[in-house]
């Protein structure tokens, strides 16, 4: 497994699981999905775990922050 391995599958997992997503792109330090549904999206969780900076949902995007506090 890779380092960001554990990270990734708790990211899927609370933007509503793979199903849910329709688009990804990414930067440096943004995952950026496009969800079908974004009501699924577990943001609180997502802002509490370790190596995510900030969630932020606009725009039919959700955008997930990656880095240290």
């Amino acid at each position: 497994m890779g380092k960001y391995d554990g990270l990734a599958k708790i990211i899927v997992q609370n933007v509503g699981g793979k199903e849910n997503i329709t688009g990804l792109a990414h930067c440096i330090t943004r995952l950026r999905f496009r969800l079908a549904d974004e009501s699924k999206a577990q943001t609180d969780v997502l802002k509490q775990t370790d190596g995510i900076v900030t969630v932020v949902q606009s725009g039919g995007l959700c955008q997930v922050v990656i880095g240290s506090r």
